[in-house]
């Protein structure tokens, strides 16, 4: 696997060149960008703006189409180094050394390109502002690289991450990682997505109710199977919940999980790092749960924690059970 620095920023080749992208869920490029056939599913992204780190994921999938693309180049040597200029007339220059032309309009030939798509979302880590761009430049294999796509050392940048300033954990990688090598582990219900009836039956029941973080639109609602789908091929009628996106992913990662003795959630400590996922933690479920849903909770719960103990929850005078050392 490698790691690779994707840039998303205002570069008018990015915003006006079609591409399709939403920092904490996909990233988009086509064929005409250098190492656009070398990125594969598994590879660590960490996404910039040109000025400052954005965050990192692993690459989930990769969608691959076809499109076009407009290349615009100098009309005179035919190369594709130039530059808009903002005051200057005429509007355009060439930067070939053994050019430098200005001219007001470059030249546009429309090319066939195939595009692609990486999906990340499972494991995305937000670290807005957490990297300047030096710094990420300096981490890169090659640091005076001008490419979208520029291969990072990954040790030195995850070294950088966790122990620098403002040190992030970087745990979820892992776990999305080995998910996505081995297709599922014993550690990981697996959970197949889409399936229409079983998530209609949800909504009949519980209502527009995330079962974690209460009301929610619809549209961000998942049928989360509480056991693993992959082994049963069944939709039982008390196994699943509707989850909001992110903590469902969470959720089968084993991040969090729902104590079978309290009905509380359990949230592990390297997500608790993000407040937003910290305030869930000693939470009750949203929506009653009867003793179907307890069942598959149970085995969740001994897949993913392990062995009960009895500990404190952080800013309450209850307590939780929770995994043994």
């Amino acid at each position: 696997m490698t790691a690779w620095l994707m840039y998303l920023g205002k570069d008018p080749k990015r915003v006006g060149g079609g591409y399709d992208d939403n920092s904490a869920t996909h990233y988009s490029w086509d064929s005409r960008v250098p190492n656009a056939t070398s990125v594969q599913v598994g590879d660590q992204i960490v996404l910039w703006d040109g000025e400052t780190s954005l965050g990192l994921s692993v690459i989930e999938t990769i969608e691959t189409g076809t499109g076009v693309k407009d290349l615009s180049s100098c009309p005179k040597c035919g190369k594709a180094d130039i530059a808009e200029r903002k005051t200057m007339t005429p509007k355009y220059r060439c930067w070939t050394k053994t050019c430098k032309a200005e001219f007001d309009q470059p030249a546009v030939q429309t090319v066939d390109v195939i595009t692609y798509r990486a999906r990340y979302e499972a494991g995305w880590i937000d670290l807005h502002g957490h990297l300047t761009a030096p710094e990420l430049r300096a981490l890169c294999e090659e640091t005076k690289s001008q490419n979208a796509l520029r291969r990072l050392r990954w040790d030195d940048f995850r070294a950088r991450v966790e122990t620098g300033k403002n040190a992030t954990p970087l745990g979820i990688i892992d776990q999305t990682e080995d998910v996505i090598a081995g297709g599922h582990t014993t550690n990981v219900v697996r959970v197949r997505k889409g399936q229409p009836a079983f998530r209609a039956a949800l909504l009949t029941k519980f209502g527009e109710v995330c079962a974690f973080t209460g009301t929610m639109p619809a549209a961000v609602l998942e049928a989360a199977h509480l056991y693993s789908y992959a082994k049963n091929s069944v939709h039982h009628a008390s196994g699943g919940l509707l989850l909001r996106r992110d903590v469902h992913r969470l959720f089968d990662l084993g991040e969090i999980a729902i104590n079978p003795k309290t009905l509380l959630l359990d949230v592990a400590a390297a997500t608790r790092v993000y407040p937003v996922y910290d305030q869930l933690h000693g939470q009750p479920l949203t929506v009653p749960v009867d003793a179907g849903h307890k069942k598959w909770i149970a085995k969740h719960w001994d897949m993913h924690r392990g062995t009960l103990a009895t500990i404190p929850l952080q800013n309450t005078g209850a307590t939780v059970a929770t995994a043994s050392a």
